[in-house]
């Protein structure tokens, strides 16, 4: 076995495929393999439905039906479903294909070891440019397993909580695989949190277990993850194990609690029983912000998951066998769960795991990599392209893209101005550019250009169309459907899909509050969009307190928590204004207390330094300004909306201000504003 150190095992690659072969789980395989383009929904057993449109409007009316097919052709299932769904969103039940049983390790490795054991599974773009590793189905199933055995011996069973601080590595990947493999939960976190939030994830999660790395290497600079890791478990007290694995060769204390990871795995067998896993046991838990200061814990499963990542990373981007596919995403945030690992490999996919940043060690590293590795879908964040923009056309012309067949952006939409570039300059013209939309609840793409046909129309800035399975409608503020096109309104899904999160952990009642009852009988997303004229979906942004900064959503609430502990600070307003390269920007609006002697430049220091180590950096205040007050009304609630406005500049559209209880606070604050806007241009 390769580890991440470059190390490798002394035994036969053929003795192992022999082992793999006469193991149990042998027979749940048939003769499925890595073909994924041998499989099309329209040869899925629809009689009379012919052309992708048609199916899609079958898949819509026909949901079961056309659910129940795929699953039984798209996956290998150890024991078969009896029951296709059974859910009721107006009381946040959400089941699919109960009865069966699988194992996503399986679905995602063994079954393409069988078929193509050398194929390459991963490509691993470290952050040292020039320097990537590949890893072949066989290597990442043998590293999965030794994983799998080494959890088990030190008591990690199934229903369990394994929670990951690394950065994206094979190794990384190969945890997520071993804790489905034996039946343990995995809770990644991304490694740019800070102690406090690893903490509280770990603490929610209520995880025995830690997998980390000595050291993360990212844009050049080293990140102590082992020393974060060692912070956040002493407010764990349901931590036991911490396993290591060494990303550098630098050393680092090690306690009684914790185990080198490489070199343990390294005693343990090739061969690891797979657990046979209910479609709807929890397969991970990943944390995202709300309008609430805390964090919630979203629940995906097994079997629905699979199914919806795999899909969509096969239709959504045209995948085929061969192909390499680039998603530039950590594994820390969902989309790096759903198209970096779980979708490209259930369809045995070559996946990339790129562990630098796009301007490291210059602004052609994105390019330089497609020419490397011959990359054919490249998934990036409108955040990256707006980046990549200023530093013109030269270092994207640099390099050979030819490979390329399809562009897409994730986590925000993506302006007409970066669109445009994306599609003209990096595709050349001829790559579809895939804008699409979806969230952590969804588990997968929910909307985007191409799901119905590859010749239609794709207009700029926008998310199109819905993808098979998926019913989204407009809603008013009364709560009724908007059913006529070019209008407003917020957007909902109006049928379940497979997908879909399942639960927040220990707080199923938070989930039926946040996306149930607001339009009851219907998923409410948070988020806002137009339906074009010709039927087409464009997201505006979120409804609620919830900030995108460059694709990372961050509640309000969970800043104005660590704002407001600052001794200095009586009060504060977070909202998002319009930032020209993350997209929305953190502005903080903050009242002092009386007789603070303290410069303003050191207190927005400290600021900034308190919300890095609560938080995480990219959550810090863009923007602070100091006002006496805030706008409210008679009732004591901030007018965020009136905040939004000054921070955009946008001061002809203040709206009613009649229900403020002093509208002279807007004056000041829209003076201030303008003082800081000067300050600034100094």
């Amino acid at each position: 076995m390769r580890l991440p150190c470059g190390c490798t095992t002394k035994y036969m690659a053929t003795s192992f495929c022999r082992r793999v072969l006469a193991s149990s789980y042998f027979g749940v395989l048939g003769r499925r393999g890595c073909n994924t383009a041998a499989f099309m929904p329209e040869a899925a057993g629809f009689e009379g439905v012919s052309g992708r449109a048609a199916l899609q409007e079958f898949s819509v009316s026909n949901s079961e039906s056309f659910w129940a097919a795929v699953a039984r052709h798209r996956l290998s299932w150890i024991a078969p479903f009896h029951t296709v769904q059974d859910c009721d969103l107006s009381r946040g039940r959400i089941k699919w294909f109960e009865g069966g049983k699988l194992n996503v390790s399986v679905n995602c490795l063994d079954r393409h070891v069988h078929t193509c054991p050398e194929r390459v599974a991963l490509i691993w773009e470290r952050d040292e440019k020039g320097s990537e590793v590949k890893y072949t189905y066989r290597e990442l199933l043998e590293m999965t397993c030794r994983l799998g055995n080494l959890l088990r011996r030190h008591g990690v069973k199934k229903g369990d909580c394994v929670t990951i601080y690394m950065p994206t590595c094979p190794l990384a990947v190969a945890s997520m695989l071993a804790c489905a493999r034996i039946g343990a939960a995995h809770n990644v976190v991304f490694a740019g949190f800070s102690a406090d939030a690893l903490a509280e994830r770990i603490r929610d999660a209520q995880s025995s277990t830690v997998i980390t790395v000595n050291q993360g290497v990212r844009g050049g600079k080293v990140t102590e993850l082992k020393k974060t890791v060692d912070t956040a478990v002493q407010s764990c007290p349901t931590v036991q194990k911490v396993f290591v694995a060494m990303r550098t060769d630098n050393p680092v204390a090690m306690t009684a609690r914790d185990i080198a990871m490489e070199e343990e795995m390294l005693k343990e067998d090739v061969v690891c029983e797979p657990a046979a896993m209910n479609s709807e046991d929890v397969l991970f838990l990943l944390y995202t912000s709300g309008s609430t200061g805390k964090p919630k814990g979203l629940v995906h499963t097994q079997a629905g998951y699979l199914l919806y990542a795999a899909l969509t990373h096969r239709y959504v981007f045209g995948y085929h066998d061969g192909d390499v596919f680039g998603c530039v995403a950590d594994i820390g945030w969902i989309t790096g769960h759903s198209y970096s690992v779980y979708g490209p490999l259930a369809n045995g996919g070559t996946t990339v795991l790129f562990e630098s940043t796009p301007i490291y060690p210059d602004p052609g590293r994105y390019w330089d990599m497609v020419e490397r590795l011959k990359i054919s879908q490249f998934y990036g964040a409108p955040t990256a392209i707006r980046l990549l923009l200023k530093y013109g056309d030269q270092w994207v012309n640099k390099y050979d893209r030819s490979s390329l067949k399809t562009l897409g952006t994730v986590g925000e939409p993506i302006n007409t101005e970066a669109w445009e570039w994306y599609h003209r300059v990096v595709g050349e013209g001829r790559c579809p550019v895939v804008d699409t939309w979806w969230q952590t609840e969804t588990g997968g793409i929910c909307i985007a250009p191409r799901p119905s046909d590859p010749e239609a129309e794709i207009v700029p800035g926008m998310a199109m169309r819905p993808f098979f399975g998926i019913k989204p409608v407009l809603m008013d503020s009364e709560g009724k459907v908007l059913p006529s096109n070019n209008t407003s309104g917020a957007l909902c899904m109006a049928q379940p899909w497979p997908g879909m999160a399942r639960t927040i952990h220990n707080n199923h009642q938070r989930f039926i509050e946040t996306y149930c009852q607001p339009y009851p009988g219907y998923f409410f997303t948070g988020d806002g969009a137009n339906r074009s004229a010709e039927g087409y979906y464009q997201i505006t942004g979120r409804l609620d307190d919830v900030i995108n900064v460059s694709g990372h959503r961050i509640g309000t609430a969970e800043i104005e928590d660590v704002v407001n502990q600052c001794s200095s600070v009586a009060e504060s307003a977070v909202i998002g204004y319009s930032h020209t390269i993350k997209g929305e920007g953190v502005y903080a609006f903050v009242v002092l207390k009386k007789d603070v002697d303290i410069k303003e430049e050191d207190l927005c220091r400290e600021l900034n330094n308190m919300v890095s180590k609560k938080i995480a950096k990219y959550a810090c205040p863009d923007c602070i300004q100091f006002v006496k007050r805030l706008p409210k009304t008679r009732s004591g609630k901030i007018m965020r909306r009136v905040l939004r406005k000054v921070a955009d500049c946008d001061l002809n559209s203040l709206g009613d201000l009649s229900t403020l209880d002093d509208p002279a606070t807007v004056q000041e604050i829209i003076q201030g504003h303008s003082e800081l806007l000067s300050k600034q241009k100094k």
